[in-house]
């Protein structure tokens, strides 16, 4: 964690929020941009089935399997190239260079976590969903990420797609080299009210 990157940030939104005269405010967005903005792919994961094993086994449970998804996500994070942000319950979100490194690690979590699960019983077995987009965002590394793309990937990972899927906007798709083989299907799904096209990445 950066706590330099990440107070001087804090600083400098505060300096914001304070400055009345708006020439004083556009240096600042200005240079928040030019300091900590990068355009990078997205990618938010959320575990499913948080409340229904929470009530049936309790919370000690249920962070059990949270313990175990951090350990297994995260050395395939740094394996494809990306930069793990946080932690932040059930989630994890991290940012990779390009929209193909995010959905081939979500790809490759994905199957280590069927495999896991063939060794657990039902109750122990950990199920994911992704979201994946890309934009220019802010970044303080090692510690969180804001904008759009974080926004939207935030919405298609914890609230639209199901347990085993990995949901990617037509902005990110468009990125991934046809080479690459990557195949999907065409989805329209719903953000904050607003209708948007994303793509259901097929497992491999």
């Amino acid at each position: 964690m950066d706590t330099e990157a990440a107070k001087k940030f804090q600083e400098l939104l505060l300096a914001f929020s304070q400055a009345e005269d708006l020439e004083v405010r556009r240096q600042i967005e200005t240079q928040l941009w030019r300091e900590y903005g990068k355009e990078l792919a997205v990618f938010v994961l959320d575990m499913s089935g948080f409340s229904l094993l929470t009530r049936k086994y309790g919370i000690v449970h249920y962070l059990s399997m949270v313990k175990r998804m951090q350990l297994t996500t995260e050395p395939i994070v740094k394996a494809y190239g990306g930069d793990m942000l946080k932690y932040e319950a059930d989630n994890c979100f991290a940012v990779f260079p390009d929209p193909l490194s995010a959905v081939n690690a979500a790809l490759a979590m994905q199957h280590a976590f069927k495999a896991s699960n063939l060794m657990t019983s039902d109750d122990l077995d950990i199920h994911i969903a992704c979201g994946i987009d890309y934009g220019k965002i802010l970044v303080i590394r090692g510690t969180d990420c804001f904008g759009d793309a974080v926004n939207r990937a935030s919405k298609l990972g914890e609230d639209v797609a199901a347990a085993g899927e990995v949901l990617i906007t037509r902005e990110a798709m468009k990125r991934i080299p046809g080479e690459a083989e990557i195949k999907a299907r065409e989805v329209a799904v719903s953000i904050s009210g607003l209708s948007i096209t994303a793509y259901s990445i097929l497992a491999t």
